[in-house]
């Protein structure tokens, strides 16, 4: 089947917005079933090249300055643009295109014609206002009478006023306009020329002498004089006409009547004799000459107006260059006022730069005092270094040492408050000690018997691993064991007590997860004795001062529980990732993780915002081995070890690196322990008490520099002997240290760097 074509139709448009619109709707809806194109037919008048409108009126284009001439007409453009526009927008999904028509001096209608014959237009709809812009009303229809006469058959003509169609009928001298329902809306009829009402009285005269002349002797009405007479006043009569039609030739040759008036002169109704109604009928046209001639006037004096106008505008001109001239001259005196300015400012200059030479020297010759300390330093923390390898290997001696009740006492202020534990808030059997400048946790197990605890101490001491708690030594009565001392205290603190210095970034939580596996993996695989952790969870897991992770609590309570097994670690193992993931430690944590739909948005919404933008494959990752440790009771998986769950986790720990590695060092200053820059403070940075960097330190009588509130309140608390060496003091009188806080300003400045 050959394919449906697209018939165009062509409406023609005048500047009138609602005629247009309305002619565009009839012609729409006259073929909404057939598939159509417009073409929309606009008018495009040359006469903005000689003349120009404005708010005024119509004005000559000379008369307006050659600036206001392209805004106004450029304004005029912008309008005929959005009046287009919005014919084409009406449109709607219809194809739809403009063809401007440009006119000239020949008349309206006959541009018509020859566009219909030139484009082979065979539907032309026609808006009534397409013809206004060039002709008064009635000259709009004489218009359209011509171009339905003179269309050619090919074409089909639909004349649309008022959103309704029209149609054309002549009768003699009478055109009359209609709508479809044959009720008239117009009616118009030939207008009777000057001209032709001559002719018509003389050939009526002519007439009527002729039918008089039986009655009549010839000699009296046929007289050569008389018929000379009446040729002379018919050439001057024929003149004067020619004048007037010359002088009004721009004037319509028909009138519009409709229902309440007519528009159009009246005829004349001449009698024989009476010419009375010839020489009214000649008044009638010297009055209109000269209206037309006031018209001329009227523009003569528009004219005059708009040179007032350019002369006023001239003079405001003037006065803004004297304005401007003014202005220059009080830049000029500012730019004198400013070169005296700059050269102050130069001489300010030039003593600057003598001060900075003086200052760059003095900057020098602090460098080289800091450089001075810097070896002091280092030499400090060799010496530091020595004693404590001697420490340690005094401590070490035999695996570990044995301890007296005094030693105890001593290392622990008698057993004071102030040094014991806390986990969650609660009160623990565990107390911060000092041995030979050396801080240890003594954790006291009264408990035990006596047989039972000797057993323990030779399990404890026979576990050497870099990421188990070591035992450092013992006391048989009181029973304690005296465990190394881990500086950042428990993981269950640092993940829930949401302190801002005690934040752990998401790399550090892989880490030690895979430090933790790693030490649990050791229990498990022991050669002499194997050992089941059986209570591993957060508070179990202490943190050093470099933030290293090491398991605690193993081998110091007994499991009974059939179920205490390889895969209850596991399960902990579980339950830790969970941990570390979320930051959250409440009941339902685990049975909601384990109900969780695994997918990217779901699992983002849980995850511990205090640890970072976590990497989302890595969390995921991270979460599918903890569920699989939570369900390794429930679902048993003989590939599912402590080993594999190790290797799993180092895997996602290198590729954990490896995005650090791309996006540079994180360390975050007071957001979170800052790892690197902790690991590599000198010794003699951190007060001995609270094993933090100093900001304020301050000397004592034993010679050791202490941050000014931690060793105000230890003097506060009643105490006279030295953090340090628990010994008297003589005096409790505080020097400000300023050396030492201006090294370790300089020092964070140089990490930070």
């Amino acid at each position: 089947m050959d394919a449906i074509q697209t018939e165009k139709i062509y409406v023609a448009v005048g500047n009138d917005v609602q005629d247009g619109l309305k002619t565009l709707n009839w012609a729409l809806k006259k073929w909404n079933s057939h598939p159509i194109s417009i073409a929309v037919l606009h008018v495009t008048h040359n006469s903005t090249k000689d003349y120009v409108y404005t708010p005024f009126g119509k004005l000559p284009a000379r008369s307006v300055s050659e600036e206001k001439l392209q805004i106004l007409r450029k304004d005029e453009q912008d309008k005929i643009n959005k009046l287009l526009s919005k014919y084409i927008a009406f449109c709607g999904k219809v194809p739809a295109e403009i063809l401007e028509v440009e006119k000239f001096d020949e008349p309206m209608q006959k541009r018509v014609i020859d566009l219909i014959f030139g484009l082979g237009i065979t539907k032309l709809v026609m808006g009534f206002s397409f013809m206004k812009p060039s002709m008064k009303s009635k000259g709009a229809i004489s218009g359209l009478f011509y171009v339905h006469q003179h269309k050619p058959s090919f074409c089909e003509l639909f004349i649309i006023c008022g959103g309704k169609q029209v149609f054309l009928r002549g009768k003699n001298d009478e055109k009359i306009m209609e709508d479809d329902r044959g009720v008239m809306s117009a009616r118009m009829r030939d207008k009777v020329t000057f001209k032709d009402w001559l002719d018509k009285w003389f050939n009526d005269k002519t007439n009527d002498s002729q039918d008089r002349s039986t009655s009549l002797s010839s000699t009296n009405l046929e007289s050569p004089l008389n018929q000379n007479q009446w040729e002379f006043y018919l050439q001057e009569i024929e003149k004067y006409y020619q004048e007037l039609l010359s002088s009004n030739l721009e004037e319509g040759n028909c009138v519009l009547e409709n229902d309440d008036s007519q528009i159009g002169p009246i005829e004349p109704h001449v009698t024989e004799h009476n010419n009375y109604d010839m020489a009214e009928e000649l008044e009638s046209r010297i009055r209109e000459e000269a209206s037309a001639r006031e018209e001329l006037k009227k523009e003569s004096d528009a004219e005059k107006e708009q040179t007032v106008e350019m002369k006023t505008e001239l003079e405001e001109r003037k006065r803004s260059l004297r304005s401007l001239t003014e202005v220059q001259s009080e830049l000029s005196n500012r730019l004198q006022i400013w070169t005296l300015a700059k050269t102050r400012a130069e001489t300010q200059l030039e003593k600057a730069v003598g001060e900075r030479s003086e200052m760059v020297r003095e900057i020098e010759e602090l460098r080289r005092q800091r450089d001075v300390f810097n070896r002091r330093i280092e030499f400090c923390k060799e010496k530091d270094a020595i004693g404590m390898a001697a420490s340690l290997a005094e401590m070490t001696c035999c695996a570990f040492r044995e301890y007296t009740e005094e030693e105890l006492r001593l290392a622990t202020d008698n057993f004071s408050d102030r040094l014991r534990f806390k986990s969650g808030g609660d009160w623990t059997n565990v107390y911060r000690g000092r041995f030979n400048h050396s801080s240890v946790a003594i954790k006291m197990l009264p408990s035990l018997s006596h047989q039972h605890f000797q057993s323990k101490v030779r399990l404890l001491g026979d576990m050497r691993q870099p990421h188990l708690v070591a035992m450092v030594g013992f006391c048989s009565e009181p029973k304690c064991i005296v465990l190394e001392y881990m500086g950042n205290g428990s993981l269950r603190d640092m993940l829930f007590s949401r302190r801002r210095n005690r934040v752990l970034r998401w790399h550090d939580r892989i880490r030690i997860a895979t430090e933790v596996c790693s030490g649990l993996g050791f229990l498990n695989a022991a050669e002499l004795r194997p050992a089941i952790h059986c209570h591993l969870s957060s508070s179990k897991i202490l943190l050093d001062r470099n933030l290293v992770a090491k398991i605690t609590g193993f081998g110091l309570l007994e499991c009974h529980d059939e179920q205490c097994n390889v895969e209850s670690d596991l399960q902990a193992i579980g339950v830790l990732l969970i941990h570390l993931l979320t930051g959250r430690n409440w009941a339902g944590l685990v049975e909601e993780v384990m109900t969780v739909d695994m997918d990217r948005k779901a699992l983002g919404s849980v995850l511990d915002e205090m640890a970072g933008q976590w990497p989302l494959d890595l969390a995921r990752e991270l979460a599918a081995l903890a569920m699989r440790c939570m369900s390794i009771k429930a679902k048993p998986n003989s590939e599912l070890s402590i080993a594999r769950v190790l290797e799993e986790l180092n895997e996602i720990r290198r590729n954990g690196d490896e995005i650090v590695e791309r996006e540079g060092p994180k360390t975050i200053i007071g957001g979170c322990i800052d790892r690197a820059g902790s690991s590599d403070m000198p010794s003699v940075f951190l007060c001995p008490i609270l094993q933090e960097a100093m900001t304020n330190p301050h000397v004592a009588a034993d010679g050791f520099s202490y941050e000014l509130e931690a060793i105000e309140h230890w003097l506060q608390s009643g105490r006279d002997t030295s953090p340090m060496t628990n010994l008297r003091l003589k005096h409790t009188f505080l020097t400000p240290n300023h050396t030492l806080r201006s090294l370790i300003q300089d020092w964070q400045t140089n990490k930070s760097t």
